[in-house]
C-alpha cells in the first residue's frame, strides 16, 4: 500500500464522519429518522422507484424497506402504486410532503456544497465532480 494511499484513507474517514454528524444534524429538526429522509432523497433524485432497486440504492433488504415505506406511507412522505406497464409491480413515489421535504433537505445539501467549494476554483470544481464520479463507479 501506497503511503499515500493510507493518508487518503483517513481523510475519507474523517469527511465521512464530519458529514454524517453534519446530516444527523439537519435531520433531527425535520422530525423524521436518518433513514426515512434517505429515502426521500433518492426517490427526489430518482423518481418512483420499485421495491427492489429501492432498496439496493439504500444497502437494505427489500424487507427492511418495507417495513420503512409502511412507516413512511403512515407518515404521508410517501405513496405506493402500480406501474402502468405492469399492474403486478409496485412503484414507490414521493407524495407532496414527501416532495416538500425532499425540496427543504436539498437546498440544505446546496448550500453545505457551495460552502465546501467555495475555496476551490471553477477548474477545482470540475476536478472535484469528476473524481466523485469515478468514485461512485466503483461501488
Amino acid at each position: 500500500m501506497k503511503s499515500q494511499d493510507n493518508d487518503i484513507n483517513h481523510a475519507i474517514i474523517e469527511f465521512y464522519e464530519k458529514l454524517s454528524s453534519w446530516e444527523a444534524t439537519a435531520v433531527k429538526s425535520s422530525g423524521f429518522s436518518l433513514p426515512q429522509v434517505h429515502t426521500v432523497e433518492i426517490l427526489g433524485l430518482n423518481g418512483p422507484m420499485r421495491m427492489k432497486p429501492l432498496a439496493e440504492k439504500m444497502g437494505v433488504t427489500t424487507g427492511t424497506l418495507t417495513v420503512q415505506i409502511d412507516k413512511m406511507v403512515k407518515a404521508d412522505l410517501v405513496v405506493r402504486r402500480s406501474e402502468e406497464t405492469d399492474r403486478r409491480a409496485v412503484l414507490v413515489d414521493l407524495s407532496a410532503t414527501g416532495h416538500e421535504l425532499f425540496e427543504e433537505h436539498n437546498k440544505l445539501h446546496v448550500q453545505l456544497t457551495s460552502n465546501i467549494t467555495k475555496q476551490f476554483s471553477d477548474s477545482e470544481c470540475t476536478q472535484l465532480l469528476d473524481f466523485f464520479k469515478r468514485i461512485n463507479q466503483t461501488f
